[in-house]
């Protein structure tokens, strides 16, 4: 199989990383001139987060090109990874469209723009083969792939993204409904409003912040979401007696939570602590970014080892 990532920004670097290390060949395009430079210096990184590849293995199934026609004339599945921008997206696919293969499928890695307003200007056959498959960062580690069909997508497309993001590894989640933002980004969005609330409210600082999370809702959300985990904190009555005995205190605290405005002084706050806690610049990002995906690299295997163990 071939594949082309269109867009060599973080997204699309890790997809590709990702689709070499299945055995699969890939052709990255990018106007930007440094196209081979950032291939080659991301790759060590990303190799690490793949168990059983290296940096050379990938790269030698991994070519460029700055000609989006030439990337895409044999792909079978092209990765768009572009600006957050409709009318750029809309342009975007209708070139993809004209130089890629009739039966192509065409996948956005949008985290926010649904697939129906991308594929406003396109013929229907084309429409028909694009949806949007939205990774969760970073791509190639994190399990996530948010598969949502736009209005004249096909049901066989939809069939086809699943099973080929589910051969990589991935967890694929389809969406009944289109919506802004999807479904991850709008939970991580409304965790985020009240974090940076209550480190502007100082109640806590940005660090402490993290702990909490970590501490608390970032591991028991690892092991079961929010509906499983509210079933259970209900005993044997579940989610009924949660609702029942909580669900007005639920509704009244809601009302509460903070809607932050981000000026230029609470913008300089978050900065502020956010950096005197994990540094800044390339090596610290470096360093931090790889410590991370340890983390998620370990805390997946363990989730998998003991979801095996309770099914043997």
């Amino acid at each position: 199989m071939t594949t082309a990532v269109v867009g060599a920004g973080t997204i699309g670097l890790a997809w590709a990383a990702l689709f070499a290390a299945y055995g699969i060949e890939v052709t990255v395009t990018d106007p930007r001139e440094d196209l081979d430079g950032a291939v080659d210096e991301a790759l060590p990184m990303l190799a690490a987060g793949l168990p059983g590849s290296d940096a050379a293995e990938l790269r030698g199934r991994i070519r460029t090109t700055h000609d989006l026609a030439e990337a895409v004339a044999g792909a079978r599945l092209v990765q768009e990874n572009g600006p957050e921008n409709l009318e750029f997206k809309q342009r975007l696919f209708a070139d993809i469209a004209r130089h890629a293969p009739a039966d192509a499928l065409l996948a956005t890695s949008s985290s926010g723009i649904v697939a129906s307003a991308i594929a406003e200007r396109l013929p229907d056959e084309a429409a028909a083969r694009l949806l949007v498959a939205h990774p969760f960062n970073p791509p190639h580690i994190v399990p996530l792939v948010e598969i949502v069909p736009g209005a004249r997508t096909t049901e066989k497309t939809v069939e086809t993204a699943i099973a080929f993001y589910r051969s990589l590894g991935k967890t694929p989640v389809r969406l009944r409904k289109e919506l802004p933002g999807f479904a991850a980004n709008r939970l991580q969005g409304a965790v985020l409003q009240e974090a940076i609330h209550l480190v502007l409210s100082g109640v806590v600082d940005a660090e402490e912040l993290d702990t909490v999370m970590k501490a608390s809702l970032g591991g028991r959300y690892a092991a079961v979401g929010p509906f499983e985990s509210f079933h259970l904190g209900g005993g044997p009555g579940g989610i009924r007696h949660m609702m029942q005995h909580l669900g007005p205190g639920l509704a009244e605290g809601w009302r509460r939570l903070g809607h932050p405005e981000l000026d230029a002084a609470a913008v300089a706050t978050l900065v502020r602590q956010t950096e005197a806690a994990y540094g800044s610049g390339p090596e610290a990002y470096r360093q931090r970014a790889a410590l991370r995906d340890r983390k998620q690299l370990a805390l997946d295997a363990a989730l998998r080892r003991t979801e095996n163990d309770r099914i043997n």
